[in-house]
């Protein structure tokens, strides 16, 4: 223990000339010309996560699935205690990264092959770290594409989530770049193209069936079958908050100054941090969709296709892609569910289904070769994998 007495200072400001000769602009983020094909990030911070902002994210985030709400039905399902929400553990692990990864991006292209590995609980810390997979430039007139993959690693340096994804870049065409720390190809970075999933070994406590409404479980899911989930969420100014809470430095998402400065449909009002807008898409469907769901095991071709703004309402839709019946392969029985997940802004997703019918599942990208227009309501797009439990 360190013991030392202290005495007041004194005011030395007004006494001390101002010198203009040593003024630091510290500069963050990387411009395209500054990613380099296989450096490592191993990104500054980390997250505690305790068990009041592991509940709070669950609930703020609507998700009626009470592996996250309670940790009583977690553990008797055979959870060490309740789950950190999937989407809170990505939305962490990317925003850690962002001061290196996207602090200078101009959007985040896609999410892809994202799967969870292994259960993270409250009182858990969680890093992530990025390696650089390809970088396209395409010229300091237009930008450029980083392609990473990024880890999330719980205290014990195990893996929980491996994900990538694609981020459109400038050049810096002269503008003042900053210090970040270099990549460190030799870095500690346990990726691999076959993860494995370590789960507990799970049980089926039919006594709690009555915590779950019963129409979520793996028998009621058909290929063909389209969720219009009911409920839109307006998202406020809450989404400042959010941002800051997750970590995310991207100025994009909470300095009015700054996105005055851009033009563009990105330009204007801060825009809503993503992966927040994800999450709440995926509440508003959990009482459809997940709430008998015990793990999620990942998502791919994951799309931003517009920007969200306070104020803006967002809904969404689900269609139910396969079914595969797992028996007891995860220890209990159960099946693997693959669904296209849809969200929309300032449309009830009824008026959305009939204004825009198939064309709704059709990806963004895709439409101007397939003859067709961009649906400007339709602001997100993924595939989702879950394991859900069968009827006790």
């Amino acid at each position: 223990m360190v013991q030392k007495s202290v005495s007041p200072f004194g005011e030395l400001a007004p006494t001390t000339p101002a010198s203009l000769s040593e003024i630091k602009r510290n500069i963050y983020g990387r411009y395209l010309e500054e990613f380099n094909v296989g450096d490592i990030y191993v990104h500054p911070r980390q997250f505690t996560v305790d068990r009041s902002f592991a509940q709070e994210f669950a609930t703020v985030f609507m998700d009626a699935n009470p592996l996250y709400l309670s940790s009583e039905y977690a553990k008797a399902h055979g959870f060490s205690d309740l789950l950190v929400h999937p989407l809170m553990v990505f939305n962490l692990a990317l925003s850690i990264g962002v001061q290196n990864n996207s602090e200078k991006a101009l959007a985040n292209l896609g999410y892809y092959n994202a799967q969870f590995l292994m259960p993270v609980y409250p009182g858990d810390t969680l890093s992530s770290r990025t390696k650089i997979l390809a970088v396209d430039d395409k010229g300091p007139e237009k930008p450029g594409i980083v392609s990473v993959r990024t880890l999330c690693l719980n205290q014990k340096n195990e893996v929980v989530l491996q994900y990538e994804r694609k981020i459109m870049i400038y050049q810096s065409n002269g503008k003042p770049k900053g210090n970040p720390k270099p990549g460190d190809a030799s870095a500690y970075f346990p990726e691999s193209k076959t993860p494995e999933l370590k789960l507990p070994n799970l049980k089926f406590p039919t006594e709690m069936k009555d915590v779950t409404w019963g129409h979520t479980y793996f028998e009621n899911f058909k290929p063909g079958q389209i969720y219009v989930h009911q409920n839109g969420r307006t998202i406020t100014d809450e989404h400042y908050q959010w941002t800051y809470r997750v970590g995310n430095t991207h100025p994009l998402h909470y300095d009015k100054l700054y996105s005055a400065g851009i033009s563009g449909p990105m330009g204007g009002e801060p825009v809503v941090y993503g992966g927040l807008v994800f999450g709440w898409l995926a509440g508003m469907a959990s009482r459809d969709i997940s709430e008998n769901a015990i793990w999620e095991l990942g998502f791919t071709e994951g799309y931003h296709t517009q920007p969200a703004f306070s104020g803006d309402t967002v809904t969404c839709i689900s269609r139910i892609l396969t079914t595969e019946d797992k028996g007891t392969e995860y220890g209990i029985p159960a099946g693997e569910v693959q669904i296209q997940f849809i969200g929309l802004k300032n449309i009830k997703a009824n008026d959305a289904l009939d204004k825009f019918g198939a064309d709704l599942f059709l990806k963004e990208n895709d439409k101007k070769k397939l003859g067709k227009d961009k649906i400007p309501e339709k602001i997100f797009e993924i595939e989702r994998r879950l394991i859900i439990k069968k009827q006790p």
